[in-house]
């Protein structure tokens, strides 16, 4: 058992807590530890934490960690450790110096400037400006009785606030992979990439993220090429799932009530569908240039009672018209906008492509998060009222328990259902993709996926997880484009073209911020069916890597400083 804190320290934690500068530069979501250390923590009941939409901030993540450090005596042995160790992390937000090794920072006499172990970083900070940089470095290898296949990458990242109110942030990823892991058809949660440079040596690619934000009290706004996501999940959203390769866009969040928050994206999407009007000859050289598409979304959230968000949203993929101002204002229900800017059309053709998503997530029961999420990319009553029709739907419902009965582990189980249909369209330009990949669940139209997962954390930075997936995949029947199968009228996964059963065991430690070594044993069976007069391996070479193909045990294994 933990004391508890005298007073004199939760007031003066709480103070500070308050005093947080309000600069945002956020921390992308592939930095796995710091999110899952907090939902945890909001899980358990020590913090409040809405975790509908995704990436959060550095100060707001620094001002969790202080809201949980007046609550310490409420945390367990290794939850302290953690603690420590992520304070320590966002130093430079908390106002101080991280913990630096005397005979490693050549600047030990520079009160401004410092090289720093954890986080692994050169550090600056002076009144009005502070910056980091950080190297990004790793590699993972797979090994299984097809042989072995590897992925590397190596690059840099810096962040920086100026002021009280600018903050600023980028980064570059230099990758090679032995084989494409990440093709737009491929049934995989791993993030998409801007693939180059195919030959014997495998695929070359790298991606460039950034942005800066100007910000006050109660929100920010700024112009960035990110990742997001948006709804609760613990194996792939199904809104805005965040895989596909990031994309320029303009950011509002506003935060006006403790009871309210606001999120809006307008994007600059990549078609990759050739506008032959514009592209042209260069001598010899075919100069290919794509059709312009764009993305406007917001989605509000209200917490009505603590520890309870209920979400609900609306987004537009639209092309042909040029930057639209009317999807530049933020609070709009676009779809109706689409039916004004296209009053004449009759068959709905020329019109965009829009849809509506709904969240709720509870963490009412201590140490227990449930939550419901709901894609709707095209509804209309009738199809209710008829048993042989649908409505274009994605569902997932899921839940985790955390440190309880037992401290230090968690269940969590999920469910995941698209009916056919959903996340497609009938026009190329207004897909619900970007450089091909869906923005969706990386399962698409009419499959479902069950998971089910334990963690065990014994000691600090240290994950041992055991985990199932049940994914299945059934007929694409086409969206218009001279289809003779409406979706609409077809059965929910009647054929199943394409499944995977997958068993894994894996353990990550966390050595020092944003740095891990990890190992995977994982026992896969994934097979493709004779469907719709294809063979099965038709299938598993349209959603498979060959590597990973029928059944197999894989070991892999690697390790990376940042992501």
């Amino acid at each position: 058992m933990f004391s508890k804190p005298n007073i004199l320290t939760t007031i003066i934690i709480v103070f500070l807590s308050l005093h947080l500068n309000s600069q945002v530069v956020y921390e992308h979501i592939s930095n796995a530890g710091i999110y899952e250390f907090l939902e945890e923590l909001a899980n358990d009941g020590i913090i409040e934490l809405n975790t509908t939409v995704k990436p959060w901030s550095r100060t707001f993540i620094a001002d969790k960690l202080m809201e949980a450090k007046t609550r310490e005596y409420q945390l367990n042995g290794r939850q302290l450790h953690d603690l420590e160790f992520y304070m320590n992390s966002y130093t430079l937000e908390l106002k101080s110096w991280p913990q630096t090794h005397p005979d490693m920072d050549i600047f030990r006499k520079n009160r401004r400037l410092a090289t720093s172990l954890n986080p692994l970083a050169l550090l600056y900070k002076d009144s009005v400006f502070t910056a980091s940089l950080k190297p990004i470095w790793g590699i993972q290898y797979w090994a299984n009785d097809n042989g072995n296949i590897n992925h590397m990458w190596g690059g840099a990242e810096m962040y920086g606030y100026i002021g009280k109110n600018v903050g600023f942030y980028g980064s570059l990823r230099d990758n090679n992979e032995s084989e494409w892991l990440e093709k737009p058809d491929y049934f995989t949660l791993r993030q998409g990439v801007p693939a180059k440079n195919f030959g014997i040596e495998g695929v070359d690619y790298s991606e460039a993220r950034g942005g800066i934000y100007f910000s006050w009290k109660w929100g920010n706004i700024g112009i960035a090429k990110d990742h997001f996501i948006w709804g609760n999940n613990y194996h792939g959203a199904n809104i805005f799932s965040g895989r596909q390769p990031s994309f320029g866009q303009i950011q509002l969040n506003l935060y006006p009530a403790r009871w309210f928050e606001f999120h809006y994206v307008h994007g600059w999407l990549v078609s990759e569908v050739v506008d032959s009007a514009r592209s042209y000859w260069d001598g010899d050289i075919y100069r290919v240039v794509y059709h312009n598409k764009y993305l406007a979304a917001n989605i509000f959230s209200f917490t009505p009672i603590r520890r309870l968000n209920i979400s609900l949203g609306n987004s537009i993929i639209y092309s042909d018209i040029g930057v639209q101002a009317a999807y530049l204002v933020p609070f709009l229900f676009y779809k109706s906008v689409d039916h004004t800017l296209n009053s004449t059309n009759k068959n709905g053709q020329n019109g965009q492509n829009s849809q509506m998503f709904f969240d709720i997530s509870s963490r009412n029961l201590k140490h227990l998060h449930v939550y419901v999420t709901l894609f709707v990319d095209e509804f209309k009553m009738d199809r209710v009222r008829n048993p042989n029709e649908h409505n274009f739907l994605s569902w997932k419902v899921g839940g985790r328990v955390s440190d309880f009965p037992v401290q230090n582990l968690s269940l969590t189980a999920e469910y995941t259902r698209t009916n056919p249909g959903t996340y497609e369209h009938n026009i190329s330009t207004t897909t619900f993709e970007s450089n091909k990949y869906n923005l969706g669940h990386y399962m698409r139209s009419n499959s479902e996926e069950y998971y089910l997962s334990l963690a065990w954390k014994p000691i600090r930075g240290l994950k041992v997880e055991g985990s199932w997936v049940l994914a299945r995949h059934g007929n694409d029947y086409g969206y218009g484009k001279g289809q003779t199968n409406d979706p609409q009228n077809q059965p929910v996964l009647k054929d199943i073209t394409w499944d995977n059963h997958t068993y894994r065991l894996s353990a990550r430690y966390e050595f020092i911020d944003n740095a891990y070594v990890f190992v995977h044993l994982i026992l896969s069976d994934i097979q493709g069916y004779d469907v719709d007069n294809q063979t099965p391996q038709y299938y598993l070479d349209k959603f498979s890597p060959a590597f990973f193909q029928g059944k197999h045990t894989t070991v892999s294994f690697g390790f990376n400083v940042g992501f």
